[in-house]
Parts: C-alpha cells; sequence; structure tokens
C-alpha cells in the first residue's frame, strides 16, 4: 500500500506541472497572435467613430442617419455569425479565421472611397457579414488549447485587444484625420490605411496558427496527448450528448438565453458609448480633433486594466458571475454620473467607470457558456450568444441618435444605456451554475 501511496502522491504533482507548461507555450505561442487580430478587427469596427467627426460633415449625415449606419453592422454580423463558429469547430479555425481577416480588410478599405449615405449603410453591413464568426470562432478556438479553469486568464489576454485598439487607434485615427493626400481627405486615408493590416494577416494566419493540439509541432509528443486527454475529459464531463437534437437542446437552455439576453443588454451599453463618445466629447468640450481622441483613449485604459485583473481574479478563485456582474453594474453607474453632472473631474470618472465595465465583464461572461455546453454544440452556443447579443450593437447606437435631442442633449440616452447594463447584471445575477461547480 506505500509505494501505491507514494506514486499516487507523485502523478497530480507532475500532472499539474505538466498542465502548467502547456498553458505557459500556449499563451506565449496562441494568444499574442489572436490579440493582434483581434486589435485589428476592432479597430476597423470602432474607428467609424473617429471618423465621424469628418464624415458626417462630408456626406452629410443626420444624427439619426449615423447611428443606424454605425450600428447596422451587426444586423450583418448576426445572420452570418452562427456558421462561421460552427466551421471553426468542424472545419479548419485558421482557413476560416484567414478567409475573415482578408474579406473585412477589403470591406474596410472600401469605407474610404463611399460617397453617400445609402453606400455608407450597405459598406457597414457588409463588414459585419465579413467579421461575422471571427470572435466566436476565436473563443471556441481556445477552448481547443485551454482547460475550463484556464480560460478566463486566455480570454483576458484575448480581450485586451479590445481597449488597446482604442488606446492606441485613438490618437492615430486623430492624427489621420488631419492630414489630405493625393486629394483624399484624412477620414478616407483612416479607412484606407486602418483596413490594409487585415489583408496581410490574413495571408499570414494561414502559416502561424494550428488548428488542434495533435498538430502543434512546438508541444512534444508527451504534452500533445495531455492537453488531448484533459480536454477530452472535460468534454465527457459537460450534460451534452451528440447529434443535432442535442445541440439544439443545448442552445435553448434557460442559463443560455440568460447569457444572450446579458450579452444583449451590455453591448447596446457599450456600442452606444464607444461608437458616439468622440463625437459627445467635442460636442460638450469643443476640443479639436486630436484631443477629442486622446481623451477618447482614458476609457480604454480603465477597460485594460479591468480586463487584466478580473480574467487573472476569476481564474484565481473559479467564480465568474459576480466578476461579471460588477463591471455591468460599473457601467451603470458612469452612465448615471454622466447624466447627473458636467463638471470635467467627474465627466472623467463617468468615463473610466463606463470604460471599466464595458470591458472587465468579458472574461468572465465567456468562460460561463462552456459550463453548460461543448463540442459543437458548445459551439453553436457561442454563436449563439454572441450574434443574438450583438444585435444590441445596432440598437444601442441607433437609440442614441434617435434620444439626442439637441448639440449636447445626451442625458435620456445616457439613462437609456444605463438602464441596459442594468438589465445585463440582473440576467447574469440569475444564471444557475452547474452543480459540480457549486460549493
Amino acid at each position: 500500500m506505500l509505494p501505491d501511496a507514494v506514486s499516487h502522491a507523485h502523478i497530480a504533482p507532475a500532472a499539474e506541472e505538466m498542465n502548467r507548461r502547456i498553458r505557459s507555450r500556449a499563451l506565449v505561442r496562441i494568444v499574442p497572435y489572436l490579440l493582434l487580430l483581434y486589435f485589428i478587427a476592432y479597430l476597423d469596427r470602432v474607428n467609424i467613430s473617429y471618423a465621424a467627426l469628418e464624415m458626417r460633415r462630408a456626406l452629410p449625415l443626420t444624427d439619426a442617419q449615423y447611428g443606424f449606419g454605425a450600428g447596422i453592422f451587426f444586423v450583418g454580423y448576426f445572420l452570418f455569425e452562427i456558421p462561421g463558429s460552427l466551421l471553426v469547430e468542424t472545419w479548419s479555425a485558421r482557413g476560416w479565421i484567414a478567409r475573415i481577416l482578408i474579406g473585412w480588410g477589403l470591406v474596410a478599405c472600401a469605407m474610404a472611397f463611399v460617397q453617400t449615405p445609402r453606400q455608407f449603410f450597405w459598406l457597414r453591413f457588409l463588414l459585419g457579414a465579413a467579421e461575422a464568426g471571427f470572435f466566436p470562432g476565436v473563443l471556441v478556438y481556445l477552448s481547443h488549447w485551454f482547460r475550463v479553469e484556464d480560460r478566463a486568464r486566455a480570454f483576458a489576454l484575448f480581450m485586451l485587444a479590445v481597449p488597446m485598439s482604442n488606446v492606441v487607434g485613438a490618437p492615430i485615427s486623430g492624427l489621420l484625420l488631419g492630414v489630405h493626400w493625393g486629394g483624399l481627405a484624412g477620414w478616407r486615408w483612416l479607412f484606407l490605411l486602418e483596413g490594409l493590416p487585415a489583408i496581410v494577416l490574413g495571408v499570414v494566419t494561414i502559416f502561424v496558427l494550428t488548428d488542434r493540439p495533435a498538430q502543434a509541432r512546438w508541444l512534444t509528443a508527451a504534452e500533445r496527448g495531455h492537453l488531448e486527454a484533459e480536454l477530452a475529459a472535460e468534454a465527457a464531463a459537460t450534460p451534452v450528448a451528440p447529434g443535432w437534437r442535442a445541440g439544439a437542446r443545448a442552445v435553448a437552455r434557460r442559463e443560455i438565453w440568460l447569457l444572450v439576453l446579458a450579452y444583449f443588454g451590455i453591448v447596446t451599453t457599450s456600442y452606444g458609448f464607444s461608437l458616439w463618445m468622440p463625437t459627445v466629447v467635442k460636442g460638450l468640450t469643443g476640443l479639436s480633433n486630436l484631443q477629442v481622441t486622446l481623451v477618447a483613449t482614458l476609457p480604454y485604459i480603465a477597460g485594460g486594466l479591468w480586463t487584466g485583473l478580473s480574467g487573472w481574479s476569476s481564474d484565481r478563485s473559479g467564480e465568474r458571475r459576480w466578476h461579471t456582474i460588477l463591471p455591468m453594474l460599473s457601467a451603470a453607474a458612469g452612465m448615471a454620473l454622466g447624466v447627473a453632472t458636467r463638471a470635467p473631474g467627474w465627466g472623467l470618472l463617468a468615463l473610466a467607470l463606463v470604460g471599466g465595465g464595458i470591458y472587465g465583464f468579458m472574461p468572465s461572461f465567456w468562460a460561463m457558456p462552456r459550463w453548460f455546453t461543448s463540442g459543437a454544440a458548445g459551439a453553436a452556443a457561442v454563436g449563439l450568444i454572441n450574434s443574438t447579443g450583438c444585435l444590441g450593437g445596432f440598437v444601442g447606437p441607433y437609440l442614441v441618435g434617435r434620444l439626442k435631442t439637441g448639440p449636447t442633449a445626451y442625458g435620456p440616452a445616457l439613462a437609456a444605456l444605463g438602464i441596459t447594463a442594468t438589465f445585463a447584471a440582473l440576467m447574469v445575477f440569475f444564471v444557475r451554475p452547474p452543480r459540480r461547480l457549486e460549493g
């Protein structure tokens, strides 16, 4: 008995050391490149908010037209999201992600040549359709490389691309707005130069990403086998049977739809804020375009800090729900503060609260769907949450454009965005973790 006990005592530490080594290698080999891709994706998605400082007058666009065009991106995104997620699970992650990159890069560059509001609407719709499947596809892809207890950390590092794209992209966009090279206005150069990297990276992706652990030459044979066994054991422990009927039952679960509603609410807040924020700051302060883009980095710096801290804390503690709820309530508090005061100091605090909230929830939130589903059903669930929830990305900007009653009359719009963030927190509160995770 004693030799068996000694042997058993050495198994767990050895396995944990193997897990730590694999996790470290995957974090270094995979996540930084995916972060770069999402950095470019998000920049091409939201640079419209900076271009709007000049483009709205050039086309011209009313408040309602700009809100509609900024948000219609998510209609195209919704229509093509779930098929893209399934292709990552069942076909090739690198092939599908490369296709997405090249497609959205071409459409993003075409935005430089838009001449009418109608063209603006169509290209924003096509940009959403082209990018559909990228974000949930990456989440599914990361589940091929990280155990469930390690995913919030990996998600957090990946999602740092969102605030980083604004911290870096905002001042670059501000500088580009001031150029007039070759007879093209700065806002046109902004779209062209920020769209080209996606096309280049689409080609590079084919040679950089590895679809599955079994194909990873940068892991040893023992590490590949260990990781595949760990992930297979997790999938077997998730109560989802094979087949499309089981997949349909999985995505019809109460908890999945609570997550859909929560994501819809917080995305409404997030894009209502981010796609209007430079215009709001300029209208309220009268700052120059470059100064506005510099002020606009504040909420994204706060968002980056909260995202990193939240992902680390959530993995360390194993807690997901409150790590999701508290950032959402922070966003609601920031909106309430923005309604209550116009004082510059309080306004900066409001920006930080909203920015930290609309990004800090993501690592823990996106670790929750895989509590309830795995495999192709899990991919479909992630696609459903992201695509349906992202319709809030249409509602938020359009809502602000409709509720805005004057050049600086944003109070009703901010109040509405605060309500949607509170609604999101309430939906997450009602999510019940599986029994195996309770206690």
